[in-house]
């Protein structure tokens, strides 16, 4: 046989559909991790350690180059995923006359390729809502922490920005009654620049003088916020469609696991009578837990 009839073939694209399929399930697992944080930790506290994370995880080189191949996993995957099933029909046009798919077959298995369908239109949907919104636009804020202080009967709103030093450094200086800025340095009011502010951000998280248009510091994305505010029914009117849209694609996910799991790693020749029963139950497990956490997640925001 041809290395190219070897490339070709069907067993080695069910080899190849295994392999990212189980590399997928592990980005899962950090994706989750990361999540968690979201709901395990509260107040500034979480926050701070969800821009932590997501910092690091857009800014670690080994990352970075993990996440092109998460990329390039999910479009391979999802093009195989389709690939097959069209083979699959190609081969067998007609059905059986007496077949019983649900004698032979569970019911996430014959739906594999509906299933898998559902969720790239969903990872499309969060991509351009969170992925596509930290990347390329310009519109995220940065995190910023507000203290009040009375000074001689005088209230004054100091601002600071969570730098990627792990600091918190003086972002504006607002009196609360007037609204005027107060220059950081000389303490005086500056009238001109009253409506604007002190400062500009630039690439995202580049915070620059306006009056010298000289960089003052680096902050963290606030993507808690912008993931808080999303779920959130008093902030997005649309929200409850997110929430249950959501919720839904986690169900089809886990669906999709319960026999993509297990069948990974058949396709790779892992099936014998001793751990076959354990691959499948930890799938099982798997299916139910992390999308089942996802979802959690989601409902606990929205119910905040």
């Amino acid at each position: 046989m041809s290395i190219k009839n070897v490339i070709n073939s069907s067993i080695i694209k069910k080899v190849w559909m295994a392999l990212t399929g189980l590399f997928l399930c592990t980005f899962l697992v950090g994706h989750l991790a990361g999540n968690m944080q979201l709901i395990l930790k509260t107040g500034e506290e979480g926050r701070r350690a969800f821009n932590e994370y997501a910092y690091f995880m857009a800014h670690n080189p080994f990352i970075k180059a993990l996440s092109y191949f998460t990329y390039f996993s999910i479009i391979f995957h999802a093009i195989q995923g389709f690939y097959l099933t069209y083979q699959n029909k190609k081969a067998r046009p007609q059905g059986y006359a007496y077949s019983k798919p649900g004698a032979n077959s569970s019911l996430p298995s014959r739906y594999m390729a509906v299933l898998g369908t559902v969720i790239l239109v969903f990872i499309v949907t969060h991509m351009a809502n969170f992925w596509w919104r930290a990347k390329i636009k310009e519109d995220i804020p940065l995190h910023l922490k507000t203290i009040i202080k009375d000074q001689n009967i005088q209230k004054f709103r100091l601002n600071y920005i969570l730098t990627t030093k792990g600091e918190y450094t003086p972002f504006s200086f607002k009196e609360e009654n007037s609204g005027t800025y107060i220059d950081l340095t000389t303490g005086q009011p500056l009238v001109e620049k009253a409506d604007s502010g002190l400062y500009k951000i630039k690439n995202h998280t580049e915070l620059y003088d306006k009056a010298s248009d000289l960089k003052v510091a680096e902050g963290y994305k606030d993507l808690h916020t912008v993931v808080m505010d999303f779920f959130n029914p008093k902030k997005n009117n649309l929200a409850l469609a997110y929430m249950l849209l959501y919720v839904v694609s986690m169900a089809v996910l886990g669906f999709h696991l319960w026999h993509g799991f297990a069948s990974g790693f058949q396709s790779l020749g892992f099936n014998h009578k001793r751990y076959t029963p354990l691959i499948h139950g930890l799938g099982k497990l798997f299916a139910v837990v992390v999308p089942g956490l996802f979802a959690l997640i989601t409902l606990m925001i929205y119910f905040k």
